[in-house]
């Protein structure tokens, strides 16, 4: 089953979160987990990634917390997967980290149509913003292709 992972998650419902309030007000990852009932680690770390990468921005202090440093409509589903999550693959297979775990790969008979696939997911990820993802508009295309 193809599944975006819970820090994924973790970091849209956070995006989503601030995209709910004015640009200049903070958001604090306590406010994020009492909204939405997650985990303060966690999203506190995805955060940390997203501020690393400049997606979000930082402010430390008493009253310090997080904002969007940019506009979500530059920045790709496939980026954002890939700072949290490292590299994208929908099979162990093409994975190039530790995590890869398929000792199939050498005598794998459908290593070729795995590849294309991944290929093409991967591309659809690349197309699709955050705004459009948080508007359903770039989704609705796939929807009307019966996908």
């Amino acid at each position: 089953m193809l599944k975006i992972n819970r820090k994924v998650e973790y970091g849209l419902v956070a995006v989503r979160h601030m995209l709910s309030k004015p640009r200049e007000e903070l958001t604090s990852v306590r406010e994020i987990c009492d909204a939405y009932g997650t985990p303060f680690d966690p999203v506190a770390h995805v955060l940390r990634l997203l501020n690393r990468e400049g997606i979000v921005q930082s402010e430390q202090g008493a009253h310090g917390g997080y904002r969007l440093a940019g506009d979500v409509s530059q920045t790709s589903l496939a980026e954002f997967i890939k700072v949290i999550d490292g590299q994208i693959a929908f099979a162990d297979c093409f994975r190039n980290d530790k995590r890869s775990s398929c000792n199939l790969k050498d005598s794998c008979n459908i290593n070729q149509p795995m590849d294309s696939l991944n290929r093409q997911m991967v591309g659809l990820l690349k197309t699709l913003t955050l705004d459009d993802f948080f508007s359903g508009s770039g989704l609705k295309m796939l929807d009307s292709e019966g996908v």
